[in-house]
């Protein structure tokens, strides 16, 4: 199984499986709020964008963490960081590309979430510190972030922000974005303390942080259940996004006790692809 692993890392640390997640969360808002899955240049500005912002801040984050770079996900991203450049040059260009032709309430729209990820990545405070350099924050910009890209983006796209079901998704997606960001945090307590930067999992420890994830996600399936009852899903998509939270939460459970990245990077971003494909099969019945 040793060609297995090229393959993984090249899925992985390209970014590609992260902007697909990306990509497939957008598609899911697009499907839940206008009523089929339709590819636009929003969809494809999403992945291209993620692709490329993913891949800045691992290069940024190299700099930072030196003494990590023969070790474990880092020991791959430094060894093939030129790799990772020419990807992110070429996802740069396909962003530019599909923003030229989204209509300009939608480019408008980008301008504040884009900033939050560029200030994320890039050291654009005093002493060279970046937004996810300050105490607590970074879980929150992520978490915010991905609701704004995923959920209300796609629905400017729609003309459905007057709708009350728009506002509650996009609760209900910063919520699920907050629980499986969680154990990224718990993965990251020794970098986070070389980094000198506060989280949650430092600060509530780590019984109580994974305790956190199960109440995002409870009051994330409180949101599905309020969309549920304002006619925005159907029974099916209420089964499907509830069958998600409870799968997702399974998942984070032994994050504390699993040390290989495959299992963060891949499986517990990969619940975004899971829901995806929970609602789709919802979407069948």
């Amino acid at each position: 199984m040793r060609w297995l692993t090229p393959f993984i890392e090249l899925l992985l640390y390209s970014n590609f499986w992260i902007g697909v997640c990306a990509a497939a969360m957008a598609l899911q808002s697009h499907w839940l709020l206008g009523g089929r899955y339709e590819w636009t240049a929003l969809s494809g500005f999403i992945f291209c964008a993620t692709l490329f912002l993913y891949a800045l801040h691992r290069l940024a984050g190299l700099k930072k963490l030196l003494p990590f770079t023969s070790e474990g996900r880092f020991r791959v991203i430094f060894r093939f960081r030129s790799h990772i450049v020419l990807y992110a040059l070429v996802a740069a260009a396909g962003a530019l590309w599909f923003f030229v032709q989204l209509p300009t309430s939608l480019q408008w729209g980008m301008l504040v979430p884009a900033g939050i990820s560029l200030g994320y990545v890039l050291p654009i405070l005093g002493n060279k510190r970046r937004l996810r350099d300050i105490h607590f924050l970074k879980i929150f910009l992520i978490a915010a972030v991905w609701s704004w890209v995923t959920v209300l983006l796609p629905a400017m796209e729609l003309h459905a922000l007057g709708d009350k079901g728009c506002w509650v998704m996009a609760l209900e997606r910063f919520l699920f974005i907050f629980a499986i960001t969680l154990p990224f945090d718990i993965r990251d307590l020794q970098i986070d303390a070389f980094q000198r930067v506060k989280t949650l999992p430092a600060h509530l420890g780590i019984a109580a942080s994974k305790r956190l994830a199960g109440v995002a996600l409870a009051a994330m399936v409180a949101c599905v259940l309020a969309n549920f009852f304002l006619e925005t899903y159907e029974w099916s998509e209420l089964l499907a996004l509830s069958l998600s939270a409870l799968l997702t939460f399974l998942l984070i459970l032994p994050s504390d006790r699993i040390s290989h990245d495959y299992y963060f990077t891949g499986v517990l971003d990969g619940t975004m692809l899971l829901q995806f494909a929970l609602v789709a099969l919802a979407r069948t019945l």
